[in-house]
Parts: C-alpha cells; structure tokens; sequence
C-alpha cells in the first residue's frame, strides 16, 4: 500500500502534457466529409457530463448513429452521435417508460484495424460478393462494420427490436433499425448501459468507444441516504495505448522485463507497475502511459454526491479508490450493476461503506461520495488488479484530480428530495427459492496448436460433461431452462487468468466465492471468478443463483465472459429459456 500511495503522490505532480492536435480525416471508402464528432478530449482536460436523454410522459425518442473513423495514431474509433450532435448520451427513463431509439449505421471502411479478433466463425465473414438478407433481424451478418444493441442488464425480452445480438445485425445504408421496448415495471432503479454486441467485433467497438449510460429512476425510493443528492454519471473505457512506445514513467518503481500476450498486450507482471495493455479515459477524456496526467472533476467542498460508474472497458478491470492527503475515502455503495444493495427488501436503507470497489468489464458501482475539504485536491484512482500469469497488466495508476472550489458547477441532475418509498418486492427473495438443478461450468483456453503455445488462444465456456469448443452462433443452445423455475450454477475458472461471467437478461445472486458462502442481500449480472495457479488444490469457482422466474427471460440468449477479446473468441454460450408449460429437454 505504501508504494501504492507514493506513486499516486507522484502522478499528482507529473508534468502537464501537450493537447492532442485536431486532426480531420477524409474517409477515402466513403464519401463522407463532414468533420468528426467524436474526436477525443485532451489529457488533463475537465471532465465533462454526457448529455442527458429524459423521458416525457411515459416516452424516450432518440435518433442515435455510430461512426468510426482513424485517430492520428491509428486506431480506430466509435462514437454514438444524436441528431443534434451530442455524443453517447445517457438515457434517463422510469419504470413502465417506452423507449423508442433509431439506430443508423454509418460504419466504413477502415483497415484492417490491429485491434480485431483472431478467431472468426465460419459463416460470419463479411465478404464483397455476398449478398446480404435484407432484414436486419434475420440478417445474421458480423462483420466490422456490422452493428447492433444489447441493453446490458435490462430484463427485456431477447427478440428482434428489443434485445437480440445472435440475429440482429444492422449495416451500412440500412434504414434506421428501430429499437422499442417499454422498461419493466418491475426492473430495478439504477446504473444499466448500451453497447454494440456483434460476435467477433465486440471488442473493437467497446474498445474504440462505442458505448453509453442508461439509468432507471428512482433510486432514491430505494436508498433514502441519496435523496437530494447531485449525482454525477462517470463512464471509463479502456482504449489502445496512445504512447505505446514510451518508457515507463521515472515515478514508478523499476520493473522486471515487460512481456506481451498473444494479442500483443502488455502482459500481467504482478508488480502493479508497468506498461497497462490498455489506456484509460473517463468520460472520453484520456489519461495515457507513461504519466497518467489526470483528468479533473471539481466539486463544492465538502459536498455529498452520488456518482454513478460505468466500467465500459472491453478488457481493463478496475479496483477503485479515492484518496485525500494520501488517505483512502469512505465510499458509500449503494446499488451495484444496477440493483439497489436492499433489493431483497430485508435490509431497508442498505449501505456499504468500503475503501476500494472492484469493477470487472461491463459492471456498475453506484456510490455516495463526500468531496475534499476546502484548500485539499483528492485523487480517483484505480489499484492494480492481478488477473493472474495469464492476464493482462492492469497497473496503479491516476483517473482524475477532484478539486474543491466554492465555484464548482453542480452536476446535471439531483436527486428527489422527498421521494415516495418503492413498494415492497412482490416476489420470494430469490435466496429463499430452492433451485430446481445445480449446473457447473468452467472457463478454459487452448493455444490452437498444442506445440505451439504461442499460437492464438481458443477460449472456451464449457457445461460440465460437454466438450470444449469455440461458441458457434449456430449451433443449438447448450443449456436449456425452464421459465418459472430458479437454478444454481457453479462456474469454475480452469485457465490461469481472471474471467468476469455476465448473463443477458437476467440478475444472478452470489451465494459462494471461492467456496466460502457469501450473505449478500442484492444482485449482480456481472461477476469475477479467480484464476487457477498449479498450487491450488481445487480449481476456483462461484455458485451462482439463476432466476428464470420473470417471462421477459424466455428465449434464446448469451451468457459469456465480459473480457470482449475472450467473448469475440469463442468464450461465450446460448441459453434457452422455454416457456412455463413446456418441458425440458431429456438430460439437459
């Protein structure tokens, strides 16, 4: 921890960086000219708030269209423009609300970008002479300048115009696609998001920024301690390196010879130094190798905020801290991947106060957070994580300054004051339903030729009792469920490096980590499972609790690893859930 503090202390006085020069490029396969909308921020700039999307008597309409383009250093990047140009908004609506958005696809182009994946299915292949289906809920087409939406932790149904990624699949010079749901009534108020989810290509869209906030209201009704509070929407990605070939910083211990994986990442070292495999932004504004000059969030002094946090990287986990004068804050969760932590409605009012709250790809945090005292600058950061020998590097290192200044602009949105309690659950706490059938499933990962170790990787999900092979969007579901019934799933991690398991349409509760139980009264749609030394005596694992209880999870959708570079290569599994009156398949 002592060298933890000290490097930060050191970042605090790192030189001030040049800003990125603006540079607009003409896209030479397509005739579009107009100037980039989603050119990034500069290094050490302020944070700014996304713009904020509310509903209107019951309605959001929302005209959204990706575009990518070629940074000075070349990578590729994504954005999400409205039509009146903001970018990657977040949408606010209610329970019961309708959400209508218009996705326009206006993808080129570019490459063969560095960032895409090995491993393409059969099948999926964009090629010049195939024609395509006409109908983009039929479509089936991944390729990389393909598109589409998963809403990520919403339980909507998985059918075409609400939240499908196996067949929905939307291409340059298609019409909008409309996408229409109304929010459950039911569904949890707190932190969800939108992303693309086309198989093979996940992982350079998120990673190029192709993502954005979505939140249910009304998670004041749930946790009476944020009533009143400003809150503050927070989202970090991961990013290619903007500095890949600079030395480490002089403020950083000296560490052992840096290595790279198969994907030419910088590899885990176990030091929590080093070159990260990846960069970080918030709120698009970045905070590169080697000095991390921060960016800067100003506050009231003292003020009491929630912030709302969204991992949107692709491949980076956070561990994430704030410090005053070197001293770690109290952070007060309160919901987590969306769910208010009294979800259970057993424990009214909820609140964990920790230093440090881990954050895998794809989860959310919600926490209160009481700003620096007037005359003092505190530092949000993330600690490093080890993700075993197996895993990328994901060192220390700074996000942002947060300043205290009487002049400090209030964030876009407050919180109700006075707000109306939610009701209390209508159904069984999912703890105190009894699984109709424990599953187990394991993580695995392959080189694809065995004497070779250094070839690509295949990377597996596999149930128990079926052979390991790369996820095939064609072949039939591996598991099939029963809607109404609840399950338990032991997931075990048998490959050396940490994986983060997320399923669609649904929220699991976490009843073992690592085969100690653990009495956690609210839900998550996103969770670690530790990686697999030769010293271990059993492999690592979770026992999760599913619930196929709602109608919304009836059909056929993905559970996967949220590390997209895993999901695109083949660490992914369909789930069928039939509806209540049908049986289930012998044997499964």
């Amino acid at each position: 921890m002592k060298n933890l503090i000290l490097a930060f202390a050191c970042l605090l006085c790192a030189q001030q960086h040049a800003n990125l020069s603006a540079q607009h490029l003409d896209d030479a396969p397509s005739s579009r000219t107009a100037q980039n909308p989603c050119a990034p921020k500069s290094p050490g700039s302020a944070v700014p708030e996304p713009d904020d999307l509310r509903s209107r008597n019951g309605e959001l309409t929302v005209d959204l269209t990706i575009r990518n383009y070629v940074e000075p250093g070349g990578s590729v990047r994504y954005c999400y423009i409205t039509s009146d140009n903001k970018e990657a908004p977040t949408l606010r609506l209610n329970p019961g609300d309708l959400l209508i958005l218009n996705l326009k696809n206006d993808l080129i182009e570019i490459g063969p970008p560095a960032n895409l994946p090995a491993h393409r299915h059969m099948g999926h292949e964009k090629k010049k002479d195939e024609k395509r289906t006409a109908d983009p809920c039929m479509s089936g087409m991944m390729s990389a300048i393909s598109t589409n939406l998963h809403f990520h932790g919403l339980t909507i149904p998985p059918v075409c115009h609400q939240d499908d990624v196996l067949n929905t699949s939307i291409q340059p010079r298609d019409e909008p696609f409309q996408y229409r749901f109304r929010i459950p009534a039911d569904e949890p108020p707190g932190l969800y998001w939108y992303h693309p989810h086309i198989h093979g290509f996940s992982k350079a869209q998120v990673l190029g920024g192709a993502s954005g906030a979505l939140i249910v209201e009304g998670i004041e009704r749930a946790a009476r301690q944020v009533a009143g509070l400003p809150e503050r929407v927070v989202i970090i990605r991961d990013r290619d390196l903007l500095n890949p070939d600079a030395p480490p910083s002089k403020s950083e211990p000296v560490i052992p010879k840096m290595l790279l994986d198969r994907d030419g990442d910088a590899a885990n070292n176990g030091t929590g130094f080093g070159k990260p495999a990846k960069d970080l932004s918030i709120n698009y504004v970045p905070v590169p190798y080697p000095d991390y000059p921060p960016a800067v969030i100003e506050m009231k002094p003292g003020e009491r905020q929630l912030w709302r946090v969204l991992n949107a990287s692709a491949i980076t986990y956070l561990n994430l801290a704030v410090l005053f004068n070197r001293v770690p804050q109290q952070l007060g969760l309160v919901a987590l991947d969306g769910v208010p932590l009294n979800q259970s409605g057993k424990f009214p009012d909820s609140i964990s106060w920790q230093t440090h709250l881990g954050v895998p790809p794809g989860s959310r945090v919600e926490f209160i957070l009481t700003g620096p005292p007037l005359k003092t600058t505190g530092l949000f950061v993330t600690r490093t994580v080890d993700t075993g020998p197996g895993g990328e590097n994901d060192p220390n290192r700074a996000i942002a300054l947060i300043k205290a200044s009487a002049d400090a602009p209030e964030p876009h949105s407050i919180l109700g004051a006075t707000p109306a309690p939610l009701p209390l659950p209508t159904s069984t706490w999912l703890g105190d339903v009894a699984p109709v059938r424990t599953r187990r499933l394991y993580f695995s990962e392959m080189p694809t030729n065995p004497d070779d170790p250094n070839s690509p990787t295949e990377f597996y999900l596999t149930v128990d009792g079926q052979t390991p092979v790369v996820f095939d969007p064609s072949a039939p579901p591996s598991i099939v469920a029963e809607q109404g019934t609840v399950e338990d799933w032991i997931i075990e991690n048998r490959s050396n490096e940490l994986h983060a398991f997320h399923i669609h349409q649904l929220h699991f509760l976490l009843l073992d980590y690592l085969g100690k139980p653990v009495n956690e009264p609210f839900l998550r749609d996103t969770v670690n499972v530790p990686y697999f030394t030769d010293r271990a005596l059993t492999y690592p694992s979770v026992r999760l609790r599913m619930d196929f209880r709602d109608p919304n999870t009836v059909g056929t959708f993905l559970y996967h690893c949220h590390l997209l570079e895993h999901e695109d290569g083949g660490m992914m599994g369909l789930i069928r859930v039939e509806p209540t009156h049908k049986s289930l398949a012998s044997g499964q």
